[in-house]
């Protein structure tokens, strides 16, 4: 895990990293795409597939740890996403203006105790495969114990923070590539804090052919670039624009527990 200084560093807290007019432009959020969408219709199922693609491996880790087994987790996984839209449960979200990090989680939570209630399987989206599950390495489907509900929920938030950065990465990872510097984004990537046995900037100058001044500035403009993205993605996960900051200062604390 990164010192607190180099994640702090690499996120970039405070106004003065949120871009040259000192904020992220909050017209459409995951969350007023659900609220708009729900019910049957191709809207619906994008909003659907924007959330599931940072909160499905939270999910069902945290089902996991719940003592479920792997097969009927991923199951649950599925009906749980399926439910909030065919149900419309997202409409608490009006009353709520709170992180949609949190609301998951306690949706799932009571989800989990219908699902136990009942004891009998719900309609998980007419049969279809909503989120790619069968992406879970070997070691996620069956390493998981059960363990006590805070260490669960800090798995879950620790799994959030990862698929977070993750999406914003690959983002970045696009922008270079179709700008056609995929080597310079591969290069630059080794630089971050948690790459282990990275380059020197020189070593990637010389790779590359640039001065270490030339990397230094391009990799500045990379670090720029990564959190501007990251407040872009976070600001697709909270009720208000005002919340962006305090939910950026709080995947910082996850990184760093």
């Amino acid at each position: 895990m990164p010192a607190r200084d180099e994640v702090t560093s690499l996120i970039g807290i405070g106004p003065a990293a949120a871009g040259p007019n000192g904020g992220i432009a909050f017209a459409t959020t995951h969350w007023s795409v659900l609220l708009e969408a729900q019910g049957e219709s191709s809207a619906a199922e994008e909003a659907l597939e924007k959330v599931c693609r940072t909160y499905w491996r939270p999910t069902y880790g945290f089902l996991r740890l719940q003592g479920i087994r792997p097969e009927e987790a991923e199951d649950l996984t599925q009906g749980f996403f399926a439910l909030l839209l065919e149900r419309k449960d997202l409409n608490t979200v009006r009353k709520e203006k709170g992180r949609l990090r949190s609301y998951l989680l306690v949706a799932l939570k009571h989800f989990l105790v219908d699902e136990r209630r009942r004891a009998m399987a719900v309609k998980r989206g007419k049969g279809e495969r909503l989120i790619p599950l069968e992406k879970l390495r070997a070691n996620e489907r069956g390493d998981m114990e059960p363990t006590d509900p805070l260490t669960a929920e800090r798995i879950y938030e620790r799994r959030w923070a990862s698929a977070l950065l993750e999406e914003v990465l690959s983002r970045l990872r696009d922008e270079y590539r179709m700008a056609g510097n995929g080597a310079l984004f591969d290069s630059l990537k080794q630089l971050l804090p948690d790459e282990p046995g990275a380059p020197s900037k020189a070593e990637i100058a010389a790779e590359l052919g640039m001065t270490e001044n030339a990397v230094r500035q391009a990799f500045h403009r990379f670090r720029r670039r990564y959190q501007i993205l990251l407040r872009e993605e976070i600001s697709h996960t909270v009720a208000m624009p005002s919340d962006i900051e305090d939910e950026l200062r709080h995947l910082v604390a996850v990184l760093r527990t």
